[in-house]
């Protein structure tokens, strides 16, 4: 079986892609490999460039394992969240390549990157959950709350109003936005200018900036745990 994500270290940035062939579906496979890749640009003390296939980000967790529940869909929803709790706080920059479509939890994956530049085209960003029947879950409000305006938050939540490339600078979902052709090129020259940073000051003033929505975030993923294992809950 072919690797999910590949890492490629480029002086002082590293490439990751998630690429399953499909949607970039956040499976149990892809946020271990995921990890897995941030483990080694951690060693690397290298900028991070995550993106996704062209066309896709990410399409969120596996809908079939989470609406199955039980451990597994337990096991996935944690670790999901768990992983944006630690690119919010990596100690290196994180530089977002948004390829294309993101949803649900690709979206709150995106909005826990440092800059996020999108490429242009006919791609929905969309907190999907309330329009499939998921009630919003506590971790993904906090991510949202840290990074989307106000009103855009409110009908990102509770109407799963789905934005665009167009609209997604000012909802607060995309830093800038670029053609297709130019998005890695992009992607990469903001590497290249976050290397240049003192890593140290950024790593304790992305702390003590974050420090509110990281204490937050953690609360709400052990509720959100919680509450998916009391028998019969059907709401996150």
């Amino acid at each position: 079986m072919r690797p999910l994500v590949s890492y490629q270290l480029e002086n002082s940035f590293a490439t990751i892609t998630m690429d399953d062939g499909k949607v970039n579906v956040l499976s149990l496979e892809m946020l271990a490999e995921l990890n897995a890749a941030l483990d080694r640009a951690a060693a690397d003390r290298a900028v991070v460039v995550l993106g996704g296939r062209p066309g896709v980000f990410s399409a969120g967790f596996d809908l079939p394992v989470l609406r199955a529940g039980g451990s597994e869909s337990i096991a996935m929803v944690r670790a999901g969240f768990e992983l944006a709790e630690r690119v919010l706080s990596f100690p290196m920059p994180v530089a977002i390549a948004c390829t294309g479509h993101a949803v649900a939890m690709g979206v709150f994956l995106l909005l826990s990157g440092d800059y996020r530049v999108g490429a242009a085209g006919p791609y929905k960003l969309a907190a999907n959950e309330v329009a499939i029947g998921i009630t919003m879950p506590r971790a993904a409000i906090e991510i949202l709350r840290q990074r989307l305006a106000p009103a855009h938050f409110n009908r990102a939540v509770t109407l799963a109003e789905p934005f665009s490339p167009d609209n997604a600078v000012e909802a607060g979902l995309l830093d800038r936005v670029v053609g297709v052709s130019e998005l890695q090129r992009v992607a990469r020259s903001t590497a290249v200018a976050l290397s240049t940073l003192d890593m140290e000051a950024h790593a304790a003033s992305k702390l003590r900036a974050r420090e509110h929505t990281l204490r937050a975030l953690r609360t709400a993923i052990e509720a959100d745990d919680a509450a998916l294992r009391r028998p019969a809950a059907s709401h996150a």
